[in-house]
């Protein structure tokens, strides 16, 4: 009992601790600075007399609050640490490095809470795991075998270019979803501005005319006056719809499954999302293989990697197969969810026992099958956007002209 209650207070007392930057002088009078992590500022105190420096000043360092730590950060923060640890930089320095050079303050104090955990023992695998919304599990398991293997520079490079890669495959797609929703977002905003304030306006006018308004006039003057009656209930309504409805996608697993089924076969898109699901997952499992993770053990990682819930109960089933000793290339012809190119592919890479290298070649072609895609899809989707934007708007600017056309007939 008294063993565990030292535990806990030691457990309770690295907690506690802080970053302490200092100033002081050493044995022969000049001035140093540095930083410490320390329980408070006696033990700092403490520490460094104790390497003969005289302190003159200590200050808890403190971090401000900066942005949300994205993707993009914990990518630039792989491809650094991977170049420094290149170059013969020591571990904990490179964290020094990357650390007081990012200009995102977040990401400075995660850093530094993983270089804490590193200094006190932990292997920097177990010290990534220890933050799991930012380092998911194929990083920890690569960084992990790395370690195990003793090349942990070289999978941090790879790991950096799978990062990389699948960064740019996701911003390609969501460029090429963006266009038409800001489209259809600024339609919506000026079709409101015209029935609230403009169509109104008409109205007034149309009141003295003292003859029978066409059946477009009418039919939109009635939308007209339904927007300025009820706009508060549409506007309210259209947002809190919104808004339930991707939080019920993002914590639904049932909606999840239903939204992801229903983008890959959606007409225009579909085809775009499949081909960066198929490259994400073909990434995915050719790094991980290739960084020497068993077949079974990299497939937990690959099917949460792709992004998309179809591929991840495909993979639970490949998965399953592979490990009562299917071949990978039937498992996936299996699943039903892969062109014949991508088994084909498999296939020889099995038989000729290169097969990271197979899918890192399909890998590649549907990267470069979705930047055609998605310059196709713009060219596309312009000339389509035009065309309904100019009869949403052309329409009803005509269905209010018709009345000032027919009284100019009938003068």
């Amino acid at each position: 009992m008294a063993t565990a209650g030292r535990k806990a207070a030691g457990a309770a007392g690295m907690a506690k601790e802080m970053i302490f930057a200092w100033e002081g002088k050493d044995k022969t009078g000049k001035i140093v600075r540095g930083e410490l992590r320390a329980q408070g500022e006696a033990v700092v105190n403490a520490t460094l007399r104790r390497q003969g420096i005289l302190v003159t000043k200590v200050k808890k360092k403190t971090f401000k609050s900066g942005k949300k730590i994205t993707e993009k950060d914990i990518t630039l923060f792989t491809r650094q640490l991977a170049t420094m640890m290149k170059a013969g930089v020591p571990l904990l320095q490179s964290f020094d490095i990357v650390s007081k050079g990012h200009a995102n303050p977040s990401v400075a104090k995660l850093l530094q809470d993983i270089r804490a955990d590193v200094e006190t023992g932990s292997s920097l695998n177990q010290a990534f795991r220890k933050f799991p919304l930012y380092f998911d599990p194929l990083f920890c398991n690569l960084v992990a075998a790395g370690e195990q293997a003793g090349i942990l520079e070289d999978l941090l490079t790879r790991l950096a270019l799978y990062k990389e890669k699948t960064l740019a495959i996701k911003g390609k797609i969501k460029s090429a979803l963006f266009y038409p929703i800001s489209i259809l977002v600024v339609a919506f905003v000026v079709t409101s501005v015209i029935m609230i304030w403009v169509v109104p306006a008409f109205k007034e006018v149309f009141k003295s005319f003292g003859a029978d308004l066409p059946a477009p006039t009418l039919f939109v003057m009635a939308i007209s006056d339904f927007f300025v009656a009820y706009w508060y209930i549409i506007f309210g309504g259209l947002f809190a719809g919104l808004y339930l409805f991707f939080q019920s996608w993002k914590r639904s697993p049932k909606v999840q499954r239903f939204m992801d089924k229903t983008l890959l076969q959606a007409p225009v898109f579909g085809p775009v999302i499949r081909k960066g699901t198929i490259a994400r997952w073909t990434r995915t499992l050719a790094t991980m293989f290739a960084a020497g993770v068993p077949l079974v053990e990299a497939l937990d990682s690959v099917g949460g990697a792709s992004g998309n819930a179809v591929y991840v109960d495909a993979t639970k089933k490949i998965q399953t197969e592979v490990a009562t000793g299917t071949s990978l290339t039937v498992a996936m012809q299996n699943a039903e969810v892969f062109p014949n190119m991508v088994t084909q592919m498999v296939s020889i890479g099995e038989e000729s026992g290169a097969l990271d290298q197979m899918l890192g070649k399909v890998a590649d072609f549907y990267e470069q099958e979705v930047d055609e895609a998605v310059e196709s899809l713009s060219s596309l989707m312009e000339p389509l956007i035009m065309a309904i934007l100019g009869v949403l708007i052309g329409g009803l600017v005509v269905a209010m002209y018709l009345p000032i056309f027919k009284l100019g007939s009938v003068v």
